[in-house]
């Protein structure tokens, strides 16, 4: 099942691993996104900015971050060919080989993009990697990550997800939008309702 519309902002409040609030404007078609995050996690401020591209497949084409936190500012350009091919300023890196999907340590938004590309059938299960960035220095890294849909959910659209890295197993709940409602133990949506 495709994901519908997306509107055109929304808004977390990030609760539980961080607290703070992310906000981003969205492009209808789900090509273009904006945003910022504003928190503070284990005693250290961090604001990040990112703008998101990806294609008419849903796969994650280019991203800019630019980050603030007592270490200082730092930014990161990331683009991908589209076929798991990746270049992190610039330069290939060969470890991000087979990502579709870019996921930020600092945002709610980016579980959207593998749900929206992916469209899962209830009890169907997916593999989707992703080129993970860092909230504090934006150091870049690969993120395996499973999503398995659930039945409909009163609430929203189920997703088991499950990342070893961070020993992260939950159930996310998504809009018909394929945007992210409750993500347990990191964010809210706030906006729209």
């Amino acid at each position: 099942m495709a994901p519908g519309p997306l509107p055109p902002f929304a808004a977390w409040r990030h609760v539980g691993a961080r607290e703070g609030f992310e906000v981003v404007f969205l492009q209808e078609d789900g090509r273009r996104a904006e945003g910022h995050t504003t928190a503070i996690e284990d005693g250290e401020p961090f604001s990040v900015g990112y703008t998101i591209e990806l294609d008419a497949r849903h796969r994650a084409r280019r991203a800019r971050i630019s980050a603030r936190s007592r270490r200082g500012t730092a930014t990161v350009r990331i683009d991908g060919d589209g076929e798991g091919g990746w270049r992190v300023n610039g330069r290939p890196v060969a470890g991000l080989d087979g990502c579709l999907d870019v996921d930020f340590e600092s945002s709610a938004l980016t579980n959207a993009f593998p749900v929206r590309r992916l469209g899962l059938a209830p009890g169907e299960q997916a593999e989707a990697p992703a080129v993970y960035v860092r909230a504090l220095d934006l150091a870049v890294e690969r993120l395996e990550q499973t999503y398995a849909r659930r039945p409909p959910l009163r609430s929203g659209e189920g997703y088991d997800y499950a990342c070893p890295a961070f020993d992260t197993r939950c159930t996310l709940v998504y809009d018909a939008a394929g945007l992210v409602l409750d993500y347990p133990g990191l964010a809210v949506r706030m906006a729209p309702p």
